[in-house]
């Protein structure tokens, strides 16, 4: 198994160190040609304009649609989040691989940025050392945006006590718009490898 880890800007390389420490290999992307061989990709967060605009200038945005069409698994961390998504309301380079809306900045600026405790039922489902558990997960937001809206074959992974949705799947798609690798807790990163290696022709290797 590879993983892909999207290097235009934005936390690349925080995903890398924890694939690294799961034992799993990966590959900085930053061209085309660089999603050959890959199992899954993760497009990380950063500022969601900046790296449309370099994803559309390195011709990346047509290469990830189809590297994504392919059923590969594809997992958008807060900016991430952004591109994979079909609406913004914002007029912006999208992925539009994900039946969601995604509110941009939807909880204020720098400033606004918090932590929280989120319940994530998915990541009771994972076995492996650190096991998975109910235990709920560090969430860090940081000039976060939310998910809008979901459409009918979206499943919702988790919700703020407010209501707002934080964490969406789309059979091979992810979307968090939290920073996961941020954390020492590594088990959403298990749950992409898992989703990599269910997915048709996904490798465990």
């Amino acid at each position: 198994m590879q993983i892909g880890v999207l290097a235009l800007q934005g936390a690349f390389r925080e995903h890398g160190v924890i694939l690294r420490r799961l034992g799993v290999a990966q590959r900085e992307v930053r061209l085309p040609g660089q999603l050959c061989g890959l199992d899954g990709l993760i497009i990380p967060g950063g500022e969601s304009t900046t790296i449309g605009k370099l994803a559309r200038e390195y011709g990346l945005l047509k290469p990830i649609r189809v590297f994504a069409r392919k059923h590969k698994a594809v997992w958008g961390t807060c900016a991430g989040a952004i591109l994979l998504s079909s609406e913004t309301g914002s007029r912006q380079p999208l992925l539009g691989l994900m039946d969601i809306e995604v509110k941009r900045n939807a909880f204020g600026r720098q400033l606004d940025s918090f932590e929280t405790p989120i319940e994530v039922g998915a990541l009771g489902e994972l076995s492996g050392a650190n096991g998975g558990g109910p235990r709920p997960f560090h969430g860090i937001f940081i000039r976060a945006p939310l998910i809008a809206s979901v459409g009918i074959d979206v499943e919702v992974l988790a919700r703020l006590p407010t209501g707002e949705v934080v964490a969406a799947r789309q059979e091979r798609l992810l979307a968090t718009v939290f920073h996961p690798e941020l954390t020492n807790d590594d088990r959403f990163h298990r749950l992409f490898v898992d989703m990599v290696a269910c997915a048709p022709g996904g490798r465990h290797d």
